[in-house]
């Protein structure tokens, strides 16, 4: 028997599915469901995957990872609760679904754990985190924790910090992305080259991601390393602070979060 299903083949769907192959989990294990004739036979040929029916990955799995917007999470569930039993688990991606939806649709006792992750899982420096339903053991939990560190870290929290995890690191990249571009355009208007541009802040950005990760200082003692008094980096920090970008931050985070809570009751 197949151990993990994954349901929904979009981008996250694969990043997964690939991420569990090279984390060394036997293709035999391994499940897909899509209804998408061309989407089944392009995994097929890419990964040796087996793809089936949303209901027959139910049926063999052990595991039920659900990749799905949350908008189709309802409609998802109605068709594979006949399939789901007692202990099987159930791990979704969706964001700002909970586990108590989730557990009033499903039969009672299978366990649920919501996950939460980015799309650096692309490049396995996805950050991830997960939190049980009220079914959940630990051997669940440890399941659910495998599956979402074969493509980067994974963090254990209370569901009711869920939503500002989705608002902090689920949503998280767009916001690098959106400051990349900002840093990019002002290049190209201080008269760099768009190229010369693109490869001066992507590399700051990698570069300085690194040396947070590396050397654990606090994000506030590197950058007054950077900032000489009187000097350029002062006057341009300045500039943000009088164009309140910090908490312009807060109030982006804020409204995701709140967004977060909305979509478990549409």
């Amino acid at each position: 028997m197949a151990q993990t299903a994954i349901l929904g083949a979009g981008v996250m769907g694969e990043t997964l599915l690939s991420g569990l192959l090279r984390a060394g989990r036997p293709v035999a294990d391994l499940l897909v469901g899509e209804k998408r004739g061309e989407r089944a036979r392009e995994l097929t040929e890419r990964y040796g995957v087996a793809v089936v029916s949303n209901l027959e990955a139910a049926r063999q799995a052990d595991t039920v990872a659900i990749v799905v917007k949350p908008q189709d999470m309802a409609d998802l569930l109605a068709e594979i609760s006949p399939e789901l039993r007692p202990g099987q688990l159930v791990v979704s991606l969706a964001a700002g679904i909970t586990t108590a939806y989730i557990e009033a649709r499903v039969p009672a006792g299978v366990a649920v754990v919501r996950a939460m992750p980015n799309t650096p899982a692309l490049v396995d420096e996805g950050m991830a985190a997960i939190a049980p339903g009220s079914h959940c053991d630990d051997v669940h939990l440890a399941e659910a924790e495998s599956l979402m560190a074969s493509t980067g870290r994974v963090l254990r929290v209370p569901e009711k910090q869920m939503d500002a995890v989705t608002a902090i690191s689920g949503s998280g990249p767009a916001y690098i992305f959106f400051v990349v571009e900002s840093m990019i355009e002002a290049g190209v208007h201080l008269g760099l080259p768009r190229a010369t541009s693109t490869d001066l802040v992507v590399q700051t950005v990698v570069g300085s991601a690194k040396m947070l990760r590396e050397t654990g200082t606090h994000p506030v003692v590197l950058r007054e390393q950077v900032t000489s008094p009187g000097g350029t980096t002062a006057a341009a920090l300045r500039e943000l602070e009088i164009h309140k970008v910090r908490a312009a931050f807060l109030a982006a985070m804020e409204a995701a979060r709140d967004r977060s809570q909305a979509l478990s009751g549409e």
